[in-house]
């Protein structure tokens, strides 16, 4: 018998847990270690911060799902690997701690044969004095930040029905953020929902972003062919944004934010302040606070993780300048360089470097968008280290590992521009590969007839549907596994 524990019910991490239990006999463990007793579709989460949907739609129970499927469930936060056991343990395991409410507090120990770290991120607001719900600013990462963002906003947009303008600033909130594309869903469907309650000209609707210019979106922007005419992500972003009258600032890093007043430096090095009635800023990541030891218990956690807290796994860490980076340098079967059985999937794995060019301002502050590694491509990963895991517990640990690196892989993104089965609108865009490979894509980096971009309404159907379909495959329901990841 072996047993698989996976740390984090993510996207990643839950997909990992579903395929394994779906590919290995009951002999077999599969146990899922997550600190929250809820599944969330985070992209839905935009919509849940405009009032459009509830937490009800965007999350679901776990435990239902896991007792049906016979995964073991432990409602907890991972604390420390041991994977080479130690004194009391033969067996490598991991430390854990209950968040569970008839159990917070109580430390526990799991020993396992293989390992997924799938933890995803922690939400850094504190890199930002000011940042986030317990600051000045309002949150879409979680759901319970989510109705407290639409909370907010709908405060806005009664002082606006009252003949009060109002500043909306939203974007990110710190030089390294991740995640442009969640701001500027949030943005857009922000600005369609002041002009559905009438009270868009009163309204000052403000994007405040690290990327170097409009359509970076993280990946360093895309060049889209369309009609057998080329054009840029950054032409089709900034039309989209003069069609709506949104300002944008970019190239920034947002240093502190006090009430009503966000601080933040530009590449010229040029201190600037924004003050605003309304804030969404989205927080930097960074790995969950995690430990790692080794058999004589030593602390060997910086072999481990990066200095970011992500864990690092089969990809090229050493220093470059960024024209020296290659497609070659990113993972492809995410298991950790000292340990075989461990994988690092999703966001809790080290990228080795950005997909967008990093700059510093003239004082050196550094600038630069982080590698997204959210929806589809975190499903894939987690799939692939399940596929690579149950075919060396069925046919041996000689198996080879499956590959499905970032610079192989294809994203589909839908970016909301506000809700309506008829009133609303979505940006599709499709890029292969997600790492730019400039060697064998010159110019670009990406093969120009898979990188393409759509908006209009029909996008946004296409968005509401991709809710409903990933929620009904998270939630294991018949041939839920044909939906691809």
């Amino acid at each position: 018998m072996a047993r698989i524990v996976i740390l984090g019910a993510g996207i990643s991490g839950h997909t990992a847990a579903l395929h394994l239990r779906r590919m290995l006999g009951k002999e077999h463990e599969v146990v899922v270690v997550t600190p929250n007793s809820k599944w969330n579709w985070i992209p839905s989460n935009i919509w849940v911060g405009v009032g459009k949907m509830t937490t009800e739609q965007v999350t679901f129970a776990l435990a239902p799902i896991y007792r049906r499927k016979g995964i073991v469930l432990h409602q907890a936060l991972g604390v420390a690997i041991h994977p080479e056991g130690n004194s009391f343990h033969k067996r490598a395991f991991v430390e854990i701690s209950y968040t569970d409410p008839t159990r917070s507090g109580e430390k526990g120990e799991i020993e396992y044969d293989y390992l997924i770290n799938a933890t995803g991120p922690k939400l850094n607001f504190a890199a930002t004095p000011g940042l986030g719900p317990d600051g000045h600013t309002v949150s879409v990462c979680t759901p319970s930040h989510a109705i407290e963002a639409a909370s907010h906003l709908k405060d806005v947009i009664a002082k606006l029905k009252a003949g009060v303008a109002q500043r909306l600033v939203i974007g990110v909130g710190h030089g390294t953020c991740t995640c442009e594309g969640a701001a500027f869903e949030y943005a857009f469907n922000v600005e369609h929902e002041l002009r559905l309650a009438g009270v868009r000209e009163l309204a000052e609707v403000v994007y405040l972003t690290n990327e170097f210019e409009l359509g970076d979106f993280g990946v360093g922007g895309m060049t889209f062919t369309q009609s057998g005419f080329e054009t840029t992500s950054k032409l089709w972003t900034e039309s989209l944004f003069r069609e709506r009258g949104v300002h944008a600032i970019l190239q920034s890093h947002v240093e502190k934010i006090e009430e009503g007043v966000i601080h933040y430096e530009q590449l010229d090095g040029i201190k600037r302040s924004l003050t605003f009635d309304f804030a969404m800023l989205l927080p930097p990541f960074r790995g969950v606070d995690m430990k790692a030891f080794n058999a004589a218990g030593e602390d060997i956690s910086a072999e481990m993780f990066a200095p970011s807290g992500f864990m690092k796994v089969d990809a090229n860490y050493t220093p470059k300048a960024f024209a020296d980076w290659r497609a070659e340098d990113w993972p492809s079967t995410y298991q950790t360089p000292l340990y075989s059985n461990i994988f690092g999937v999703g966001i809790a794995f080290a990228p080795p470097h950005q997909i967008s060019e990093p700059r510093k301002s003239v004082t050196g502050t550094l600038i630069a968008p982080s590698p997204p590694r959210t929806g589809m491509p975190s499903g894939v990963m987690g799939k692939t280290a399940a596929l690579t895991i149950s075919e060396r517990i069925l046919k041996g640990e000689s198996t080879p590992a499956h590959h499905a690196s970032m610079a192989n892989m294809g994203a589909a993104c839908i970016a909301s521009a506000g809700s309506g089965m008829r009133t609303g609108t979505a940006a599709a865009m499709t890029m292969y590969p997600v790492v730019p490979d400039y060697q064998k894509y010159p110019g670009s980096g990406r093969s120009a007839k898979d990188t393409f971009g759509e908006i209009g309404l029909a996008a946004h159907w296409i968005k509401y549907l991709l809710h409903v379909m990933f929620i009904y495959k998270a939630k294991a329901k018949p041939l839920w596994f044909l939906i691809p990841e």
